[in-house]
């Protein structure tokens, strides 16, 4: 039961989540900025259900199509989904209680989102958007979201909203350091994401799913390539603007093997064989700049 549970809902890829969310307790660490330990577990566990519920929707409808088979009988499977999204739903109710209206109105989008992925007349997942949209909404909202509810009140913004008016005020500079140390989980995330539709192709079609691959062809290699060098170039601009420690300048380092994983996906587009590479692209990556981070702020 429990191993069918853990590959409905595709247990292996929550990294995606899990090390977004470890690389801002690491950032706030970094910042010795203290964490509410209880605000921040709920967010965390609202976080993975959810994560658990958008995938176990993706595979009972996806499976409609492609004709595979599920874990469990389709009642089954779509109990469990319903159960995941109650339980991500009440504690994402619990979180805005515990903290105020941003967090319900960035955490309604990507509930939204999470749903309309493979929901609806024109899922997200048939065009060429996954990509973006999968880098976003892990990469940038998990760490911002983590930061917003445990820095001081006002940091990131204000909302105030009455009968006559409703009006908001971004503070600049700490905005833009969560848009830079949300470039790596945003972009090895995207390029999970891409990995698998580069690989996935033919069989996107066949199924009316017109990804952002079909439409690049050959290019989207390329693509995949220059994400990568992205996530490092921003690695290197965070610390030159006193973002991150040079410490983190070692992450640097994981390139040698990031561009050999490269040239081997170059070779082969296969989802046996090489698409890992882009999940092993992600750990190494984000595992080190995320233990970097932690590093600095113990130095």
């Amino acid at each position: 039961m429990v191993t069918r549970f853990l590959s409905y809902t595709e247990i292996k890829t929550k990294i995606t989540s899990i090390f977004a969310f470890l690389m801002g307790a690491a950032f706030l660490f970094y910042i010795n900025q203290p964490i509410d330990w209880k605000v921040t577990a709920v967010f965390f566990t609202s976080m993975f259900v959810f994560d658990l519920a958008t995938t176990s929707i993706n595979n009972y409808i996806d499976t409609k199509s492609n004709q595979k088979p599920l874990p469990f009988k389709r009642k089954t499977a779509f109990i469990i989904l319903i159960l995941l999204l109650g339980i991500s739903t009440g504690l994402g109710l619990l979180l805005v209680f515990l903290t105020d209206v941003v967090v319900l109105i960035i955490g309604g989008i990507c509930f939204l989102c999470g749903i309309l992925y493979t929901f609806g007349p024109l899922p997200i997942s048939r065009l060429p958007l996954g990509e973006v949209m999968s880098g976003i909404f892990y990469g940038f909202f998990i760490p911002f979201l983590l930061l917003y509810i445990n820095m001081p009140k006002g940091t990131y913004l204000t909302l105030d909203i009455t009968w006559n008016q409703i009006s908001m005020h971004l503070y600049v500079i700490p905005i833009i350091t969560v848009i830079l140390l949300s470039i790596p989980p945003v972009c090895t995330t995207a390029n999970i994401m891409l990995a698998n539709n580069i690989c996935d192709v033919k069989e996107d079609i066949a199924v009316k799913r017109y990804t952002l691959a079909h439409y690049l062809g050959e290019k989207s290699l390329h693509l995949y390539a220059g994400i990568y060098y992205v996530s490092y170039g921003a690695t290197i601009l965070m610390v030159l603007v006193n973002v991150l420690s040079p410490i983190c300048l070692l992450s640097l380092f994981t390139l040698f093997f990031v561009k050999h994983n490269i040239k081997q996906f170059y070779k082969v587009q296969d989802k046996e064989i090489t698409f890992i590479l882009s999940i092993k692209n992600y750990v190494l990556i984000m595992g080190t700049i995320t233990v970097l981070i932690f590093i600095s702020g113990l130095l």
